[in-house]
């Protein structure tokens, strides 16, 4: 599933932002899935976390410390819906499918979260260092990720392609990387699809086509920005996201298809005592209908799991 969400903004990307919200995967993203945009569209209503309750016997498998602190430190990226944004570009406090999602699981295990807007790409880093109990941001379950990293899923999101609407440089779902030869794509620092894009930057080159360049940004409205603008072709990003905002009114981009799914989860530091009762208590918001609530108040049931795992294998 989402990059800094800096909410002090030009002018110009702020005209922009109630057209263009995206969302992503970190790779480090949105996979992670980081996500491309940063939200200004108001947030639903409906509160299905509402009646979500602390079950004792999920709670009991967290450690001692915690139980005792009653608290859990969290480092959130927040950029856009339907992940994790701010409602109409505000300074309140976070919405989205993220904040809803890590809100009931915290309930379930009876404990507060203390959450603390970064930077996407610090996060992974930074659990590792201790800053952080727990990690959100749509982060994608990769197997470089899992070397240092552990995951409990809680949605199936991934990687995909848009382009600004009305554009014909490309017209249909991107399945190979040899389709962006000789374009610019446009993405978030510290994702899957930086690595991606890295990885296989040597595709085009043995085609005898001419390489496609990739513009990195750790800003949101400044990727929007650009492709509006022309300096970048397409933007990769994750797949809610993008399906999300090619799906508003007054969109501004057109969304290209699923190109790569990822299995997304909370991150935790390599060895962490935490993600056995993460698990449970993803499993029992999936059992107790809490789960499916969420999901539908975001638009993203398409990318609902049938149970959590701890640190699957990256989808081949």
């Amino acid at each position: 599933m989402s990059a800094l969400r800096t909410r002090s903004l030009g002018a110009a990307a702020l005209a922009l932002l109630p057209l263009l919200a995206l969302t992503a995967c970190g790779s480090g993203d949105p996979d992670g899935t980081a996500a491309v945009g940063a939200g200004a569209s108001p947030a639903p209503t409906d509160d299905p976390v509402a009646a979500v309750r602390k079950v004792d016997s999920v709670a009991a498998l967290l450690p001692a410390a915690v139980r005792t602190s009653g608290t859990l430190r969290v480092g959130s990226a927040v950029g856009a819906p339907p992940s994790a944004y701010y409602p109409n570009g505000s300074d309140k406090a976070p919405a989205g499918q993220d904040i809803d999602l890590a809100d009931a699981v915290a309930k379930v295990l009876g404990v507060r979260l203390q959450r603390q807007d970064a930077s996407f790409e610090t996060i992974l880093p930074a659990l590792d260092s201790g800053k952080y109990d727990v990690g959100t941001g749509n982060f994608g379950v990769t197997t470089a990720r899992l070397k240092t990293i552990d995951f409990v899923t809680y949605i199936d999101d991934g990687q995909g392609f848009a382009v600004k609407k009305g554009s014909t440089t490309l017209k249909k779902k991107i399945t190979d990387l040899t389709q962006l030869c000789g374009l610019t794509i446009g993405t978030g620092a510290g994702t899957t699809f930086e690595t991606t894009l890295a990885a296989q930057k040597d595709v085009c080159t043995k085609a005898g086509r001419k390489p496609y360049d990739v513009k990195v940004f750790s800003e949101n409205a400044a990727t929007l920005t650009a492709l509006q603008q022309g300096r970048i072709d397409v933007v990769m990003s994750t797949i809610n996201g993008l399906r999300y905002q090619a799906a508003q009114p007054a969109s501004g981009t057109t969304f290209l298809g699923e190109y790569h799914r990822l299995d997304v989860g909370f991150a935790f530091k390599k060895g962490s005592p935490l993600t056995k009762a993460f698990q449970a208590a993803v499993n029992e918001l999936l059992k107790d209908g809490a789960y499916t609530r969420i999901l539908d108040k975001w638009g993203t049931t398409a990318s609902a799991i049938d149970a959590s795992r701890i640190n699957p294998p990256e989808h081949e």
